[in-house]
């Protein structure tokens, strides 16, 4: 999968518990990250018309 490099800001504490929960399931703070931002778009994807 081509990957694109962007920059954002996220609340301090946010990031701090993002960055623990990382931690805790060894994993990196990108994947869960993408993994969010994936559950995200899935949620508010629009169904199509019948």
């Amino acid at each position: 999968m081509k990957r694109k490099q962007f920059t954002t800001t996220i609340d301090e504490e946010a990031l701090k518990n993002i960055k623990k929960l990382a931690i805790d399931l060894d994993r990196s703070v990108n994947d869960l990250l993408e993994e969010a931002i994936k559950w995200l778009l899935q949620k508010y994807q629009k169904k199509p018309k019948k």
